[in-house]
């Protein structure tokens, strides 16, 4: 569990991996299954808000996953213990980031002539988003185009909206 936390936290953990593959309780092939279960359950762990996660939730969880009663108590003193805005510091340090939409405007575009006939008087929308980076994109969309963009935007936030109704993936206050 040290390696994983020095793992998240950045450092590096291959001394502390290498000591418990000399002590040959494990197999190097199981110590690597269960060093990326262990990364991946706290990774995820420390995603979410402290507000919204609940230690008895979080212990019930880890007892669902058949984790032993000993490594429960662990991850809990992990995620729930004053380590965590390390953590979560580091992790924010740590991951590639795409960049965000800075600023983003739109107008609609309507040609009166143009050197195709079948264009004319034809809107379109024009888009301007400019990016965290600094980098400004501009593209020209037509009307078909975007109802497509739209539509496919509407049934996505529906599924999320189904998605979330349903227990499983409920996050429990």
């Amino acid at each position: 569990l040290l390696a994983v936390v020095s793992a998240l936290e950045g450092k590096d953990c291959a001394e502390a991996v290498r000591v418990v593959c000399d002590s040959g309780a494990l197999s190097e092939e199981q110590l690597r299954f269960i060093i990326a279960g262990m990364y991946a359950l706290l990774r995820e762990a420390l995603r979410l808000p402290a507000s919204s996660l609940k230690q008895e939730v979080f212990k019930e969880d880890l007892r669902d996953l058949r984790i032993s009663e000993e490594f429960i108590v662990d991850f809990a003193s992990v995620v729930f213990g004053n380590r965590r805005t390390a953590l979560e510091a580091a992790a924010a340090r740590q991951g590639p980031r795409l960049p965000g939409i800075e600023d983003f405007r739109w107008r609609v575009d309507v040609a009166i002539s143009t050197s195709s006939l079948s264009r004319a008087l034809q809107p379109s929308i024009l888009m301007q988003m400019k990016l965290t980076n600094g980098i400004p994109h501009r593209f020209e969309v037509p009307v078909s185009k975007f109802q497509e963009l739209r539509y496919n935007v509407a049934l996505i936030l529906k599924e999320m909206n189904d998605l979330e109704k349903r227990n499983v993936l409920k996050i429990q206050d």
